[in-house]
């Protein structure tokens, strides 16, 4: 029995960690994309360690239309990292020349580097050469986080 458990907990850990193909057939906003798999199935991806501006919020067209720019109708290669509060797929995903899309967001200024789900320092780097240059949404000076924004939202909702 624990032979069929380990190997269960193997099969999991493989499929949620291997390499994808997938074409990007939809862009929801600058940190939300759907693919369509080999087997013709759609996926819905939340990008990892990066978190966009929301539609409403100010560059959150800019931020989309980063996005779309770099994979829309594109092959990309995806890894699943886990699934979130709304059961979409978070995932790394990679295009052209293994360009990591959530890095090539923040380099642009078009995302916060989203340190509450990432260990990597390496984007906050990023991030901080975004804003000295004062790329993207680091151009307006109170640029508020998508997080903030959200609950912002939430407390006007209660109010």
């Amino acid at each position: 029995m624990k032979k069929y458990i380990l190997l269960l907990f193997l099969f999991i850990y493989i499929s949620n960690f291997s390499q994808i193909k997938g074409k990007v057939i939809k862009v929801k906003d600058g940190d939300t994309v759907v693919v369509l798999l080999e087997d013709n199935t759609q996926e819905t991806l939340r990008l990892a360690e990066v978190d966009c501006p929301e539609k409403g919020q100010s560059f959150g067209k800019n931020a989309k239309q980063f996005t779309s720019s770099k994979v829309f109708e594109k092959e990309v290669i995806f890894y699943r990292t886990g699934k979130d509060r709304y059961r979409r797929t978070i995932a790394k995903i990679f295009y052209k020349n293994n360009k990591y899309l959530s890095a090539e967001i923040i380099k642009a200024g078009f995302g916060w580097w989203y340190y509450k789900a990432s260990k990597n320092s390496e984007l906050q780097k990023m991030q901080d050469k975004a804003k000295e240059k004062r790329l993207g949404l680091w151009s307006d000076q109170k640029a508020v986080s998508p997080w903030e924004f959200r609950a912002s939202k939430k407390k006007k909702k209660v109010l």
